[in-house]
């Protein structure tokens, strides 16, 4: 009889984890490595939500070539990661555990950062639903486990988008108020800027919708990891069209002066669509550093981001929407020119 394949005793790892571990064959393009190994909680019955945007939605055309975050996550079980981590020379700065909606995620998730944290490698992030948690008390397990860090994935730009891709408009069982509840919580018990909050780029919202989350984010404490939507097969939004290239360049950028500090939410101004058209300041050396476009994540010890998650928003044949490395001259040329692309006008600062 074959072994149920649930966690914590097996998990699902990304590809890009995977071929980092030696798990799985493939080859990174450029001079790409994975610096995070993302971990995925795995049950038989699977995730409780129905997001619309989801692979993992439990109302999910099951036909469809099952994906999340656009790529396949294959399952090992958790010794075998272990024990590649302690042997394989490896490119990890970071580790992080997320969980899905499930009654068991809490406890796993509790388990199996114990059981990274043992390793005494890396450190360990948790991506946590707030939806499968109890407040004032799953929080502190969380971190007594080992988790440095956390995550969680509000996705939507305002409530109403919220309630349309995953709560009440998909018969889902996620609460905005619940998420921003969570975010409070995680920043008096994890410390500023030591809670991260995930957006998806491209639910529908404008790009000063956006903003207003990113910054609202930051006066709390989180800081934001942007997202671009790529459909998923077999979800309520495979045929959604992608946003377009200038739209997240531009939000790339105001949510990296957001998070710096460089800028408030004050300082930027928006076309009567909500484009955003200035800065509040010339943007072109910020352009140059490049560092505005790379993945936003969770970073390792030495401060730098860890989380990279590489063509985790774009198929390895097209241009990079978040770039796993420091952009290269020929990448800084190419984002100056995607950066006012689809805006109605714009104002020089």
């Amino acid at each position: 009889m074959q072994k149920v394949q649930e966690s914590p005793s097996y998990v699902q790892t990304s590809m890009a984890g995977a071929m980092s571990l030696g798990l799985a064959s493939g080859r990174f393009l450029r001079r790409t490595k994975c610096t995070c190994l993302n971990l995925l909680l795995v049950y038989q019955n699977g995730c409780r939500a129905t997001c619309s945007y989801c692979g993992l939605a439990c109302n999910r055309d099951v036909t469809a070539a099952r994906t999340f975050i656009r790529v396949k996550w294959p399952i090992f079980p958790l010794e075998e990661i272990l024990g590649k981590l302690r042997t394989s020379q490896h490119s990890f700065k970071r580790a992080c555990i997320s969980m899905i909606t499930h009654p068991r995620s809490v406890v796993d998730t509790c388990i199996i950062i114990k059981e990274l944290r043992d390793q005494g490698t890396v450190p360990v992030s948790a991506l946590l639903t707030p939806t499968a948690m109890k407040p004032g008390r799953d929080l502190a397990l969380i971190r007594a486990a080992g988790a440095d860090r956390v995550g969680i994935a509000i996705d939507a730009a305002t409530e109403k988008l919220f309630e349309l891709h995953r709560g009440r408009g998909v018969q889902g069982p996620h609460r905005w108020e619940r998420y921003w509840e969570t975010v409070a919580e995680a920043v008096d018990l994890f410390g500023q800027y030591h809670v991260g909050v995930h957006l998806i780029v491209g639910l529908g919202e404008t790009e000063q919708e956006m903003a207003g989350v990113i910054a609202r984010a930051y006066r709390m404490g989180a800081l934001t990891h942007l997202f671009s939507f790529f459909p998923e097969a077999g979800s309520r939004l495979e045929d959604w069209r992608r946003p377009d290239m200038g739209q997240y360049r531009r939000l790339q950028l105001a949510r990296y002066l957001i998070n710096e500090g460089i800028i408030d939410e004050g300082c930027l101004e928006y076309n009567t669509a909500g484009q955003i058209t200035g800065f509040g300041l010339e943007i072109e050396p910020y352009v140059q550093s490049g560092l505005a476009f790379i993945t936003s994540g969770c970073p390792g010890e030495d401060g730098q981001p860890a989380c990279n998650r590489p063509f985790g928003n774009e198929r390895a044949s097209e241009p990079l929407r978040n770039y796993p490395f420091v952009p290269e001259p020929d990448d800084i040329e190419e984002i100056g020119e995607q950066i006012w692309d689809g805006a109605n006008s714009y104002v020089e600062a």
